[in-house]
């Protein structure tokens, strides 16, 4: 089998999450994937994971999740030379990916003009928070502002009078790096019919709207807030979470009004009478008294353990998911079986696993192609490659501009 993308060449400059990842999902589809870095690396390196305190982590395994399969090139763009070298590295690529915000991609001479002047069916992506256009154009944006906070998923969230909580570290990155892959695809798709480049643009406040597409659309109708989730009180009793009687919990979700699913969820807890029940025969009904028929199912449900629960659920037809810790998720029997993680040989920190490509191609050749690169362990293979050797490599080391 092929890879989908091989013989595609991917510069990525860029750091952090967003960009380099969808970069990394470009080198499992057989991607040339060149990371071009500062002298030190790229600045999440050094990020070092603080969830776990009782476990010594290694190395930055985020990191390397992200850069796989990659080759790395260290260029100091701060000094004369350096984005130029970045420009003949372009002029051999497909695509070019950056996250620099519009102000530095002009500093440093690698704006979309300047990089389709030296190759002009380029396809040119650029990766910030809040786009190219507009009064925050220039701002910073990670994933906790730009796709969470801004978007109004913070604010839906958490039940009231709590404080909206805080997304999880790159999970708006990792859901944008989605967009970005899709989004390239379809231009170098595109650049296969017409011959052409084009720029493309994503942004994690786009993508972090587009998540709550349902939501957003509901006020551009009706310009109001939707009151937040509360599990005591909600709109639909089985679409909710209940506590089992070892602690953990299950998340129902039984969309109504199909009238199957209560019928079944009263006969599975032994509440038949709860079908015909005036205060609960009715979607209506059941909210306008769900405080008090929560309290009933919390009950219920406390009177057993998570095993029984599960299996009823099941034995009923029953739409539901346990409520799961990250150490179940990763023994989870259906993610081990569609194959959802793999394993990546490292000489430096030994075999470990990781997740692989997140969606299937049966009929190609697509997965992680190996470990993340050392800062500029492939600068002077790349430049030969370009035909930079003898004189001019020395003039670029002793100028500082690879390092």
């Amino acid at each position: 089998m092929t890879a989908p993308l091989e013989g595609i060449r991917v510069v990525e400059v860029a750091n952090w999450l967003a960009a380099p990842s969808a970069a990394a999902l470009m080198a499992d589809l057989g991607a040339d994937v060149i990371k071009v870095e500062p002298p030190g690396g790229d600045v999440f390196r050094g990020f070092v994971l603080r969830a776990l305190v009782d476990f010594d982590f290694k190395t930055n395994y985020a990191f390397e999740l992200d850069n796989r399969g990659k080759r790395s090139i260290t260029v100091a763009l701060d000094r004369p030379g350096g984005p130029e070298l970045v420009l003949r590295l372009a002029k051999t690529a497909d695509v070019f990916i950056t996250n620099l915000i519009q102000e530095r991609r002009e500093k440093y001479g690698l704006t979309e003009e300047k990089v389709r002047a030296v190759k002009p069916d380029i396809i040119y992506c650029s990766f910030s928070g809040y786009g190219t256009r507009g009064p925050d154009a220039w701002r910073p944006g990670f994933d906790y502002a730009a796709f969470w906070a801004r978007t109004g998923i913070m604010g839906l969230l958490g039940e009231p009078p709590s404080p909206p909580p805080l997304c999880r570290g790159g999970q708006g990155d990792h859901t944008t790096c989605l967009n970005i892959l899709a989004a390239v695809l379809a231009a170098l798709i595109q650049r296969q019919k017409t011959g052409k480049g084009q720029h493309v643009e994503v942004t994690l406040q786009a993508t972090g709207m587009w998540t709550i597409a349902s939501d957003i659309q509901a006020a551009l109708v009706s310009r109001m807030q939707p009151p937040r989730h509360d599990r005591t009180q909600p709109a639909n009793p089985i679409w909710n979470s209940y506590q089992c009687s070892d602690g953990k919990w299950v998340l129902l979700v039984m969309p109504q009004p199909d009238p199957e699913y209560w019928p079944r969820f009263c006969r599975m807890i032994g509440k038949e009478e709860w079908i015909t029940d005036p205060r609960y025969a009715t979607l209506l009904a059941r909210r306008e008294h769900s405080r008090e028929l929560v309290a009933e199912i919390d009950r219920i449900f406390a009177e057993h353990d998570y095993a029984y629960w599960s299996r009823k659920l099941d034995e009923y037809g029953l739409i539901w998911a346990p409520v799961a810790t990250l150490p179940e998720v990763i023994e989870d029997r259906q993610a081990r079986e569609m194959g959802w993680f793999t394993t990546i040989e490292d000489e430096r920190y030994g075999a470990y696993e990781t997740l692989t490509t997140p969606f299937k191609l049966y009929g190609a050749d697509i997965g992680p192609r190996g470990r993340a690169p050392n800062p500029g362990e492939h600068t002077f293979e790349i430049l030969a490659e370009l035909g930079i050797e003898g004189e001019e490599l020395d003039r670029l080391a002793t100028e500082g501009v690879i390092g």
